[in-house]
């Protein structure tokens, strides 16, 4: 199987879906001239022409809008945030117009339209450009939330966002733009709200999204030299979120460690936990442990960055304090 970066399976999931249906557009600062702030829409522009790749001015709540009301009146629009940090300035066409509409107009108006762009820490980028908001959005009806953690999924998933009838926030990490992988070069779409058994393991279950997803894996695969069988779940869409899963292996595992970039307070990893203290309360062996961004805003300092993140040496040690080791 080939192997193509994160950029690239985005782009081509956009591009497939744009060949099937001429309702689909894409939006934002820099997609068309500039093939994108981080090149996903490379050549896109050339294939589809300035009516279907529109660059816009620098305004997320005006061009979110306009995205708004294109897709109530039959076009499938894509949004392009040059970063979810800016989103906030749009951020009332998104809750109040875009995740509402449908519920509002009593199911007469569909909102068929994906959001996305890069999220979440990319280094010395300061305290306004380093927020991962999934849980802002997914605490949110009406919206779907989906963070991937590698090409693979996020053409899958991407795909699947641009053909759902509801409104789809759809979270990449900057840092894994260039990342490559395997990715078919066939037709496949993956189902939103259904997570990934990336590991199968007996002694602890490691469940996150998005790019710790890489930090978990990395944690596990040190564990494992020391006989420490995680099983490790990549949940994918954190709106709606696939509590099952994680549920089936909390019961064979009896441990959770939960790993998330947003702050803890109101966190997905907060509502995983009380999910599963819920439903499987008499399979735990040991508390639940969240590994989180720390309570503060990010910092420019690379030291103070370190320390805000969580990493494998932090999720390791939340291993081995929910196994009593």
């Amino acid at each position: 199987m080939r192997e193509i970066q994160f950029r690239e399976a985005l782009n081509e999931a956009m591009s497939e879906e744009m060949r099937k249906d001429d309702s689909i557009i894409l939006l934002g600062e820099e997609v068309a001239e500039y093939n994108g702030a981080y090149k996903v829409s490379k050549g896109m522009l050339d294939e589809f022409g300035p009516k279907r790749i529109i660059d816009t001015p620098i305004s997320e709540n005006g061009f979110a809008g306009l995205a708004v009301g294109a897709a109530m009146n039959g076009m499938r629009p894509i949004v392009e945030f040059m970063t979810w940090n800016f989103s906030l300035v749009a951020i009332d066409q998104i809750v109040n117009n875009a995740a509402k509409m449908y519920n509002m107009s009593g199911g007469q108006l569909n909102i068929p339209m994906v959001f996305r762009g890069g999220t979440g820490s990319a280094g010395q980028l300061g305290a306004t450009h380093s927020q991962d908001f999934a849980n802002w959005y997914a605490n949110c009806p009406g919206l779907k939330v989906i963070e991937p953690s590698n090409p693979y999924d996020a053409k899958g998933l991407l795909k699947a966002a641009i053909r759902d009838n509801d409104p789809v926030i759809f979270m990449e990490s900057e840092q894994m733009y260039g990342d490559k992988g395997p990715v078919p070069e066939g037709e496949y779409i993956i189902p939103i709200g259904v997570a990934d058994v990336v590991k199968e393991g007996k002694d602890v279950t490691i469940a996150g999204f998005g790019k710790m997803m890489k930090l978990v894996k990395t944690a596990a695969e040190e564990l494992a030299k020391e006989g420490i069988q995680a099983e490790v779940i990549d949940l994918r869409t954190v709106r709606p979120i696939d509590y099952d899963t994680i549920i089936t292996s909390v019961k064979k595992t009896n441990r959770l460690v939960f790993v998330e970039e947003s702050w803890p307070l109101g966190s997905i990893a907060s509502e995983v936990t009380f999910k599963v203290q819920k439903d499987a309360f008499d399979y735990l062996d040991s508390p639940v442990i969240r590994v989180t961004g720390a309570d503060v805003p990010m910092s420019f300092s690379v030291p103070l960055i370190e320390a805000y993140l969580p990493n494998v040496d932090k999720i390791i040690k939340a291993v081995k304090q929910v196994l009593y080791k």
